[in-house]
């Protein structure tokens, strides 16, 4: 599910979304135990981000944009909450 507080009308395209990296010992470590040599690199995004045309429906705490267009999605988010 997507919360409609987490659409953003105003971004083009996934493009523009940056994306968060997050700490390299949540997947390197359990505990203190190490889970890889030192020196592994390691990427660790917070999220990604599924190309358009792959999704054919967004499912939100408001309803379902079907199909996700804006102005499926600008219906509602601008319904009450």
């Amino acid at each position: 599910m997507a919360p409609t507080s987490t659409i953003d009308l105003a971004c083009p395209s996934g493009r523009e979304i940056t994306i968060e990296e997050r700490a390299a010992d949540e997947v390197t470590e359990i505990g203190r135990r190490s889970l890889t040599i030192p020196g592994t690199r390691v990427r660790n995004p917070a999220f990604d981000v599924t190309p358009s045309e792959l999704v054919s429906a967004i499912v939100t705490e408001r309803g379902v944009a079907l199909p996700p267009a804006p102005q499926t999605l600008a219906a509602l988010c601008s319904q009450p909450a």
